[in-house]
């Protein structure tokens, strides 16, 4: 569990509610089911039309992760890679194949299922970039996702804005009606641009920053593994790889 995204977005809403209350107004003002409704509704549909459902359904898996973080850990990536360069440089490298069992990552397991196939360092690198290209243009659909969604919603919070003047200019003659209308008005807006910056943008900016790091291990692996099938010194490679960890 990511604590900071949580802290963060506390901090965020817990800013917004206490201006609100210093303000001298209420809370529960902010709470309007019907405006959120629009917002939401609005922008999910908008979304969802823009979007095919493979990239739609990755986009919205991918979330997760500004609070879940997937594990990307590159100093223990550099020590197997080591390891592996150890026992194919002194026992060969049909000894790794009794590890791919073991590999829960598909794309390290594919990998080093290539190295102990025998394949030369350019069929490695060619097979496994391939692999990455696709990998890298999902993940980044599934971030504009969110990009998306945040560009979106503030527009639809206008539309919100409008509807709410609307039934605020339909019900003119029944004065106790009005307040309604104009809460419902303002507080679409709020929801709209709220939650466009303060959930949307910051979460497909997280998902971002998650790519790159997965995608500098997987670069990483392709690297050691490449240099394996080379026949490297395991120093020299452990040396080089250790240049992708800053």
């Amino acid at each position: 569990m990511d604590k900071l995204s949580l802290f963060g977005l506390l901090i965020a809403f817990s800013g917004i509610l206490g201006g609100q209350l210093l303000e001298g107004g209420s809370a529960t003002v902010l709470i309007q089911g019907a405006a959120f409704l629009i917002v939401c509704g609005g922008t999910l549909g908008a979304v969802m039309l823009q979007n095919p459902l493979p990239v739609f359904l990755t986009g919205l898996k991918m979330g997760g992760w500004a609070f879940i973080t997937p594990k990307v850990d590159l100093q223990n990536m550099v020590y197997q890679l080591t390891a592996w360069s150890s026992v194919a440089r002194k026992d060969g490298v049909l000894m790794l194949e009794g590890q791919i069992a073991n590999i829960k990552d598909p794309f390290v397991a594919k990998g080093l299922q290539l190295l102990v196939d025998g394949n030369s360092a350019e069929k490695i690198r060619e097979v496994l970039e391939v692999d990455v290209s696709a990998y890298e243009a999902l993940r980044w659909e599934g971030a504009r996702v969110w990009e998306a969604a945040a560009g979106y919603s503030p527009t639809i919070g206008i539309l919100g804005a409008v509807l709410g003047l609307i039934h605020v200019m339909q019900n003119l003659a029944e004065p106790a009606k009005l307040g309604a209308g104009i809460a419902v008005a303002f507080i679409a807006t709020i929801y709209g641009v709220g939650l466009a910056n303060l959930v949307y943008l910051p979460i497909a900016g997280k998902l971002k920053m998650i790519i790159m790091q997965q995608l500098t291990m997987r670069e990483m692996l392709i690297d050691g593994l490449t240099m394996i099938a080379n026949a490297e010194n395991p120093r020299f490679i452990e040396s080089k790889l250790t240049g992708y960890i800053s």
